[in-house]
């Protein structure tokens, strides 16, 4: 139970580990997970610790994992999900295998490729001097054709985009001086390298001399152009399309059983894929806690020094045991405690539904070890001043529904392990929502509200009918006025008795409803943010004993206490105290608080308007005045003398320097305390009207909406009125969610965060604490993942 309102008891041990025993020990409180180690080599640079060989070959080993990751996704195989026994030899030799495949299968398709482009342009250039030949033979003017023979020409294959602007190089270069043929290949060929599609044209360029021979090569280059041998006569053409044509079939052979080689490696691979990636991650997480550790003179004994939860510390022996046994040692692990005044780190044992409000509290700070955590006040706080200013029966039960719907399909959602950030956080805080819509529906219920509408479940305790018989009302009276008003005076007009639950439905359709709706809410927020601060400062007094202070008790709350009882309690009180005192009869009667309260302060007791709440009431606010300002010197001056007197105690006691002291530091502390708590009462009460003015806001919103929409949509009839309806509730239904749901529920859920984070939690709760990091194999393969 004390675990669930302070953080867990820590202890610090150092750990002594046979060389031979040490991995797997570590791996065994990786398992664990709930040991936190310490950097023993935090001056040491990474590149000098004692394991880095091992952590870069883990690094070389995921390299080659990614690999097969990319290979295996390639060719479309499953990964099993089981765990393999294979050792580091075995994937170093798939590895090797894997490498001369890829490397093999490359260097075929390349040559597949070149042969496949040289049997186009063997028939593409056959087929340009047959038509050549065509036209030598029926062509009378002869000029371009007769002379083929005699020019030599180059022949050659290059991609489609490229053809263009290399026409028009060759063509200045040579000024002129060449004629070039080009066709487009018939099929598509494929990149070995980069798997894509590729689109090429044959061409052949006619030129005449050594020179225009070598500049157009170089334009060849220039352009990545591939240039083949080209025989000049049909007959050794078609010999040498021959030949290429069984390269390529005995090629085809080749590549189909080098793929199924590779095919077959990589299905080896896949099995293990996962086990092996899982493995490997773990490898290199133990060495780098290992490098964290010292070795000792003899290099026999790794020592280290771990955090870790003392109600955990059988089950922390019962790991280390295994780990000794796992590796074949016979000497068992130490375990020795240390004397440290290093502050150890905060650990808040959490479950699915906690998870998320503590979240909350951790995201202000992580407590101080041992202080108070507000996490499990909050579980209950938070929602319900969520619901305050949520408060609505109708958008409390949608998101009920939503929260539900979560909750009951949280296995699937949490195997799906989501990317969408929005949704994760939706989703983790799935029992958040639960809780703040059940509140909502409470609160609802309190307010009677549902989409702006009241429920009249036990009947109104306001009568119309007593009016006609006691109060003078007629037929005419009522069609004529615009506003009539109902006197609780009058006989049977009022039962006597309030409504059992809530509010009387009565006034939601009441003129005045807003300013009854604003003062009981106003009253109600002011109410409950006192109580809200006041259990805040109580808090600190489980603090202060708990740690021992005995000084702050006396000099630290309970003048806090005195303080904000005797302002802030006692104006919480003249509500309370007004409302049992004023019923409906005498509500005329009731005097201002507020002009109280500021006359409390102005020591001003002569407004015979504003008649006083009780006997003796000017006596016992200027008492209550007096104490308040009593306590203000009280905790800012005691304090700080009572410290140099413990310090110059200390000192004579050791008779040497104990630390360095600086008296003025200590009273600007405490005067910033002093100040920054007293005006803290006063804007921290302000603050808490929030409520009242989000729960306004919602309820004006939500009453627009209705009477934009549903009352245009009533007042429709027939077969229009029925579509209407229908897209009036479309539109309703959308703009609720969009603006009263989401916008109108982040803001009611931002002003709650802060009434937690600055005016609760700042009266007992520091914040400036570390988290509890163990090292934990399943939150390093988790953050992998992500």
């Amino acid at each position: 139970m004390a675990s669930m309102f302070r953080s867990e008891e820590m202890c610090l041990r150092q750990l002594f580990l046979q060389v031979e025993s040490a991995y797997c020990c570590v791996a065994e409180l990786g398992e664990l997970g709930l040991v936190q180690f310490r950097d023993l080599n935090a001056n040491v640079n990474n590149f000098q610790r004692r394991f880095v060989n091992e952590v870069r070959r883990c690094e070389s080993l995921e390299r080659v994992l990614r690999k097969y990751e990319v290979c295996d996704r390639m060719i479309g195989h499953t990964v099993l999900l089981f765990l393999s026994g294979y050792k580091q030899a075995v994937l170093e030799k798939l590895e090797g295998e894997l490498e001369e495949a890829n490397q093999n299968l490359q260097a075929l398709r390349q040559n597949f490729l070149e042969l496949t482009e040289l049997k186009h342009l063997l028939k593409k250039t056959q087929d340009f001097f047959e038509v050549t030949q065509f036209f030598n033979a029926f062509t009378y003017y002869t000029g371009y054709y007769v002379c083929f023979a005699f020019h030599r020409f180059i022949a050659g294959v290059i991609k489609r985009e490229r053809l263009v602007t290399f026409e028009r190089l060759l063509w200045r270069a040579c000024r002129g001086n060449i004629y070039l043929k080009f066709s487009e290949m018939d099929t598509s060929l494929e990149d070995p390298v980069t798997k894509e599609e590729m689109k090429k044209n044959v061409f052949i360029i006619f030129y005449q001399g050594e020179q225009l021979r070598q500049k157009i090569k170089k334009i060849c280059e220039g352009f990545r152009a591939t240039v083949y041998p080209c025989p000049e006569s049909a007959a050794e053409r078609r010999e040498m399309a021959a030949g290429v044509n069984t390269r390529i079939e005995d090629l085809n052979t080749v590549i189909t059983q080098t793929e199924s080689h590779r095919q077959g490696l990589l299905k080896e691979a896949s099995a293990n894929l996962w086990a092996w990636g899982i493995k490997v991650k773990k490898m290199k997480a133990i060495y780098h806690i290992l490098n964290s550790c010292n070795i000792d003179v003899t290099q026999q004994c790794v020592i280290a020094e771990i955090w870790f939860p003392m109600v955990d510390t059988p089950r922390i022996k019962r790991a280390l045991n295994q780990g000794m046994e796992r590796s074949g040692s016979t000497i068992n692990p130490i375990l020795t405690a240390i004397q440290t005044k290093l502050e150890p780190p905060t650990f808040n044992r959490t479950n699915k539904f906690t998870a998320g409000f503590q979240a909350i509290v951790d995201a202000y700070g992580v407590g101080n070890y041992r202080e108070i955590n507000p996490a499990p006040f909050t579980i209950i706080t938070f929602p319900f001043l969520f619901a305050v200013m949520f408060g609505d029966c109708g958008h409390g039960t949608v998101m009920l529904g939503f929260a539900l719907w979560m909750i009951s399909n949280e296995k699937y959602f949490l195997a799906q392990k989501s990317d969408s950030e929005i949704w994760n956080i939706f989703f983790s805080g799935r029992y958040l929502i639960l809780l703040m819509s059940i509140f909502s529906i409470y609160t609802g219920f309190i307010y009677n509200d549902c989409f702006s509408k009241s429920f009249n479940i036990f009947g109104s305790s306001w009568r119309v009918r007593p009016m006609y018989n006691n109060g003078g009302w007629t037929d005419e009276i009522v069609h004529e006025s615009g506003v009539l008003q109902l006197d609780p005076k009058t006989k049977g007009v009022y039962s006597g008795n309030p409504y059992p639950f809530g509010i009387d439905p009565i006034w939601n359709i009441a003129v005045n409803k807003l300013t009854f709706l604003n003062s009981y809410k106003m009253k109600m927020s002011i109410i409950m943010g006192i109580t809200h601060m006041v259990f805040g400062v109580v808090l600190s007094l489980f603090n202060h004993i708990y740690f021992k202070q005995t000084t702050n008790i006396v000099l630290q709350f309970i003048p806090e206490m005195i303080f904000i009882i005797s302002l802030f309690g006692y104006l919480v009180f003249m509500i309370i105290f007004k409302w049992c005192r004023f019923n409906v009869y005498n509500v005329q009667d009731a005097p201002s608080i507020l002009i109280h309260f500021i006359n409390m302060f102005m020591f001003s007791y002569n407004d015979a308007t504003n008649p006083p709440l009780y006997e003796h009431q000017q006596e016992v606010q200027t008492f209550l005045v007096i104490f308040a300002l009593i306590a203000i010197p009280w905790m800012l001056l005691i304090q700080p003398f009572i410290i140099r007197a413990k310090h110059q105690k200390a000192q004579n006691r050791v008779r040497k320097r104990v630390s360095s002291f600086n008296f003025g530091d200590i009273c600007v502390h405490q005067a910033i305390h002093t100040i920054e708590y007293c005006l803290g009462c006063i804007s921290n009460t302000a603050s808490y009207l929030r409520l009242w003015a989000l729960s306004l806001a919602h309820a004006q919103l939500s009453e627009v909406l209705w009477n934009l929409l549903f009352t245009l949509g009533f007042k429709m009839t027939g077969w229009t009125g029925l579509i209407g309806i229908f897209v009036f509730f479309a539109i309703f239904a959308a703009l609720t969610i969009a603006i009263l749901l989401i916008m109108e529920g982040l803001s009611a859920f931002l002003h709650a965060l802060r009434l937690h984070w600055v005016e609760f939690q700042n009266k007992f709760y520091s914040g400036s604490g570390s988290f509890f990091t163990p090292f934990s194999f399943k939150t390093i393969i988790e953050r992998k993942e992500e």
